[in-house]
């Protein structure tokens, strides 16, 4: 039992010391996750007058990138026409972006929610963002954030 432990303890250290974000530039074109087209995608702006009719919205939408985690790419930020930030996850953890996704236009399918975000969420995003000790230290507060997750992206 405890060489089981050991195996899996060191195959869970050696994924996450090897876990970067895809490699290249993000090109039009480029796709990550399910495929999609930009037909039918709407504008951030558009989105966030729905979520505020309803607690959700499904569907496509188009923006820009304005930040990846650059551990492995495993989120983006998308500014909102309110100047918030709108978190985006990758459904089922199940794939990555290159940080070179960064400024770039995409469109993204999937559902956003408005959600109630931890102060424990919001510092290990700020870490992930490489923020400096006293900005994280700085976060002692939850936010309501719009939040999407995504099955699909695709850069315009």
């Amino acid at each position: 039992m405890k060489k089981l432990f050991a195996f899996a303890f060191a195959l869970f250290f050696a994924s996450a010391l090897i876990a970067q974000p895809p490699a290249g530039p993000a090109n039009k074109g480029d796709s990550f996750g399910d495929k999609i087209s930009a037909k039918g995608a709407v504008s951030l702006e558009k989105m966030t007058k729905t979520l505020d009719k309803n607690t959700v919205f499904t569907g496509k939408i188009k923006g820009t990138v304005k930040e990846v985690c650059s551990n492995k790419g495993c989120w983006i930020k998308m500014e909102l026409p309110d100047k918030t930030q709108m978190q985006v996850k990758f459904k089922d953890y199940g794939f990555f972006v290159p940080t070179a996704l960064a400024g770039k236009t995409v469109v993204l399918n999937g559902k956003a929610e408005k959600k109630l975000v931890s102060v424990d969420e919001l510092k290990h995003f700020a870490e992930d963002a490489k923020k400096s000790q006293e900005e994280i230290d700085a976060i002692t507060q939850p936010e309501t954030q719009v939040k999407f997750l995504a099955t699909g992206v695709l850069v315009i």
